[in-house]
């Protein structure tokens, strides 16, 4: 079933739309494809990027905290880089541009998600402490993108490169990953206290 994206809020697109089109942005950016790209660059395909925050009691499940928005820049036929925003106290400001492999993960994720039989609402989920980036489908295809919070039923998809016992592009039920996520994530015992 499609995908139901969430729209970007506008200051977030045109704060991406003004650094494409400043020379400065894209000639200083390390971002070689970008910087070689012919033709028109696009930003498209927005998708909110959550950082995962560990539930505060076992069984409950994570929360999500809505860091910025990310844009794939298409120049002609192809994906060359990512625009990324943040929010300030003073709304969404353009952060930077980048690639990598995360780039092709990301599209492979979302074609993957597209065979689902069910509709979801696609959301970048950041999991810094183990520098994993996974897409997020939440069950709920038409809640506001800014207070989307983990649901039972929503699913994980790692992206590659993944962490070490971390398949990627295996799609898991969030109820399954992020206990083990939690896990990792946790402090290590104190020496000397019971384990």
């Amino acid at each position: 079933m499609p995908l139901l994206v969430p729209p970007a809020p506008a200051p977030a697109l045109l704060s991406v739309l003004a650094a494409l089109s400043s020379p400065t942005a894209v000639l200083e950016a390390r971002t070689p494809a970008l910087r070689t790209a012919e033709g028109p660059l696009a930003a498209e395909h927005p998708l909110p990027v959550h950082v995962f925050e560990p539930a505060a009691v076992p069984g409950a499940l994570p929360q999500a905290r809505l860091t910025g928005w990310r844009f794939h820049i298409r120049a002609g036929a192809r994906v060359a880089a990512a625009g990324e925003t943040v929010v300030t106290p003073d709304g969404w400001v353009f952060s930077r541009f980048s690639e990598g492999p995360f780039l092709a993960s990301i599209e492979r994720a979302l074609m993957q998600a597209e065979t689902l039989p069910a509709t979801y609402q696609p959301h970048l989920l950041s999991v810094p402490g183990l520098y994993m980036l996974a897409l997020w489908l939440h069950c709920d295809a038409r809640a506001d993108a800014s207070t989307a919070q983990p649901d039972p039923d929503d699913l994980l998809v790692p992206l590659a490169p993944a962490p070490p016992g971390i398949a990627p592009h295996r799609v898991h039920r969030l109820t399954e990953l992020a206990p083990a996520l939690s896990l990792r994530l946790a402090p290590p015992p104190l020496m000397g206290s019971p384990a």
